[in-house]
């Protein structure tokens, strides 16, 4: 579930739509969780399907560390790519604010860690990446870890709309994590090997 201070906006026609923050959303806020509305497909399941199918979940899917495609039932799913996206996702299931969005601020991930079967070329943001390739989150694990830690500790300090969606006992593991009790795990979990198997650091 994408975070509510959000709408669907069109941005332009390379890009087409976007979510657009409507609310200031400061950095640390959880601004999306895997629900239970969203689907979860197996590689053979999305075969099986007719082409119309797999052409929308080729689409708006990303791939867990299974190998499995996940559709977001919501506008989560029309999140674009930044390779200086202010957005993070983490090894639990939920995204995070790295930085303070504006509102009218388009909310973006960087595909490089949702395990992107084929590589593709990103508009040119004049940063040094200009293609993302499925093994980007062996490369770039670090950088992001270390962008979510510094803001982590934010989560139990702001007003947390998705607080009531999160599973059970994450909440109480987020406390440890932030009070230096457990130590956060790795973005690098989310990585799919290509085996059907979880990947481990």
């Amino acid at each position: 579930m994408i975070h509510p201070d959000t709408e669907l906006k069109f941005i332009n026609g390379e890009i087409g739509y976007g979510v657009v923050a409507t609310k200031f959303i400061p950095a640390g806020t959880i601004t999306w969780v895997l629900d239970k509305l969203d689907r979860e497909f197996t590689p053979l399941e999305l075969q099986e399907m007719n082409p119309i199918y797999q052409n929308i979940l080729d689409t708006y899917t990303f791939r867990n560390n299974k190998g499995n495609y996940i559709l977001c039932w919501d506008n989560g799913r029309y999140v674009n790519h930044s390779f200086n996206s202010n957005c993070l996702t983490t090894a639990y299931d939920f995204e995070i604010a790295i930085r303070d969005i504006r509102p009218g601020e388009q909310l973006t991930d960087d595909y490089g860690y949702l395990n992107i079967p084929l590589p593709f070329r990103a508009a040119d943001e004049g940063t040094r990446r200009k293609v993302v390739y499925p093994d980007d989150l062996l490369k770039y694990y670090k950088v992001w870890d270390n962008k979510i830690k510094k803001v982590f500790g934010q989560i139990t300090k702001l007003e947390q709309p998705l607080e009531s969606i999160l599973p059970e006992g994450m909440w109480s593991k987020i406390e440890n994590i932030t009070h230096g009790r457990e130590e956060m795990e790795s973005i690098l979990n989310n990585f799919y090997n290509g085996k059907g198997e979880e990947s481990s650091p």
